[in-house]
């Protein structure tokens, strides 16, 4: 099977070797490199494409939310932010400038290699409470990202996506529309066929930020 290539950006040297070590010992991933802030994680980038970039969001030289937009502007790889900071602005900072997950660094090894897998695989991923929080300084009033389209939506859909957004539940959209659960599953799994999105997390960013 071929290995997830991976570049780790973070300017701790105790992170940095931290996450090498822990998908060095694991065979399905390769570490290309290491860098100190993002501009040397492009470079190495433009050297050894990668798949999947950890990138730490504050950084000397060149941040994570810069980086990663001329990573996206670039496409040298998949951006996974991860942060000690659950600062929203951060937040939707790097969703629009293109990253496909972020993670608070209270993970353990196997939830991290398990969401570098994810974004591998087109997933977007993030931490249910940033999710959460986001949703509701950004959607109040169930306004859409600048790039999400309305006009291939019925009306109930879009009721259905606007929920997704605000982290309800299929329990909680089921009571708030006053429809079945199963009526629910079955609008969310069209809307994500509809869109070519795998997960209501990736459909919920798509909706607040514009971008897939």
């Amino acid at each position: 099977m071929e290995k997830i290539k991976v570049i780790i950006a973070d300017d701790s040297d105790f992170v940095r070797d931290g996450m090498k070590i822990i998908l060095d010992v694991d065979d399905e991933f390769e570490v290309l490199g290491c860098a100190r802030n993002g501009r040397e994680a492009i470079d190495i980038a433009e050297k050894n494409k990668p798949d999947v970039f950890l990138m730490d969001i504050q950084m000397p030289v060149m941040d994570g939310i810069e980086a990663t937009a001329e990573i996206v502007q670039k496409d040298l790889g998949k951006v996974l932010i991860l942060t000690t900071f659950d600062d929203d602005d951060l937040v939707r900072q790097a969703l629009r400038n293109g990253a496909k997950g972020y993670l608070i660094k209270n993970h353990t090894p196997e939830h991290l290699k398990q969401m570098i897998k994810s974004v591998y695989n087109g997933t977007g991923v993030m931490e249910a409470n940033i999710l959460e929080s986001i949703s509701r300084s950004t959607v109040t009033a169930t306004q859409p990202g600048k790039g999400f389209d309305e006009s291939g939506y019925t009306e109930r859909e879009l009721e259905i996506v606007r929920a997704v957004a605000d982290g309800l539940s299929n329990k909680e959209i089921a009571n708030k529309l006053f429809i079945s659960e199963g009526t629910v599953k079955n609008y969310i799994t069209s809307i994500l066929a509809k869109e070519g999105l795998s997960h209501r997390t990736a459909l919920a960013v798509y909706y607040i930020t514009g971008k897939k």
